[in-house]
């Protein structure tokens, strides 16, 4: 069953992989731009709201209730199913190693309540909301995120940089591949409840795994750095980032991996990308040069 679709942050990470997976699958593609267009007019006709829309974690407190609110107003006006891209913060410290559908959130810090606060308002809603959830993106061009910022930025210098212990392993969603399965669940949303909570399983690695997949796809034999977080401390009075990229940090040092029951059992046929393709494809964009330096990212002075 396609449809049309409204994509809301098309030029963000999930927005940009998602427009193009729902066009490839035959929808019509609608793309939402916030500086002309007006939210429940554009929703007006649509079959499914994809809601992309992340600001940065220092606006989250004062961005994300507001946008959630738009985003429900325009589902109840057009009767829209939304869906969303989750992730992990809700469940908190101390959550189980494998975190499924039912796995409570009980995260006190202020990101994971921001979350949980965003998800529970849809549910209040009574919007048919379906919350695809993942863990760590890696995309298949530079875009921000930890992967390409921190844990690959000194490939050429022969190391992969960890942020935390080299050995926990942790969820991990390839983008072309949670796109895809944004396009199955919204395809099945008519047999799906009124709130889905669907963990997608991606990839479970260690960065030590990960290391060695890096290894053998430049076939050169990487070492694994520690990363410094005592810049990051030290940036705290100066840099609004600082103490949310630390509040976070607790993630690195959790094991955890998604549950795959619920996606599997709504997508039997579904298809995941290799691991070792997921990372080929992931550093593509780099052309690597064992003499070819990578340009320093707002990230770097971490890692040095």
């Amino acid at each position: 069953m396609s449809g049309i679709v409204l994509i809301l942050g098309a030029s963000g990470r999930f927005g940009r992989h998602s427009a193009e997976a729902f066009w490839n699958a035959g929808w019509q593609v609608r793309i939402f731009d916030r500086n002309k267009d007006d939210l429940n007019a554009a929703a007006q006709g649509v079959d499914v709201i994809v809601n992309g829309w992340n600001p940065p974690y220092t606006a989250w407190k004062r961005d994300v209730p507001d946008q959630t609110r738009r985003v429900i107003a325009a589902a109840q006006v057009s009767k829209a199913a939304v869906l969303i891209p989750g992730n992990v913060y809700g469940y908190g410290k101390g959550a189980p190693r494998v975190l499924r559908a039912d796995t409570p959130h009980l995260a006190t810090n202020p990101l994971g309540r921001v979350r949980i606060e965003m998800e529970q308002a849809y549910r209040d809603a009574g919007v048919k909301t379906i919350v695809l959830r993942a863990g760590n993106f890696i995309d298949t061009e530079a875009s921000g995120n930890w992967f390409d910022q921190i844990i690959t930025a000194k490939l050429t210098k022969g190391c992969v940089v960890a942020p935390g212990a080299p050995d926990i392993s942790q969820a991990w969603a390839y983008l072309p591949d949670l796109a895809r399965a944004a396009v199955s669940l919204a395809e099945r949303r008519e047999v799906l409840g009124q709130f889905e909570d669907v963990p997608f399983p991606g990839v479970t690695l260690s960065l030590a795994e990960i290391t060695e997949h890096l290894s053998a796809v430049l076939e050169r034999k990487l070492t694994v750095k520690r990363m410094s977080w005592l810049p990051i401390w030290l940036a705290v009075p100066f840099w609004s980032m600082a103490p949310k990229l630390l509040e976070m940090r607790y993630l690195w040092s959790m094991p955890h991996q998604l549950d795959g029951d619920r996606f599997k059992a709504l997508v039997p046929g579904f298809r995941a990308t290799a691991p070792s393709v997921v990372l080929s494809e992931a550093i593509r964009h780099l052309d690597i040069h064992p003499d070819q330096p990578v340009a320093r990212s707002s990230f770097d002075i971490a890692a040095e």
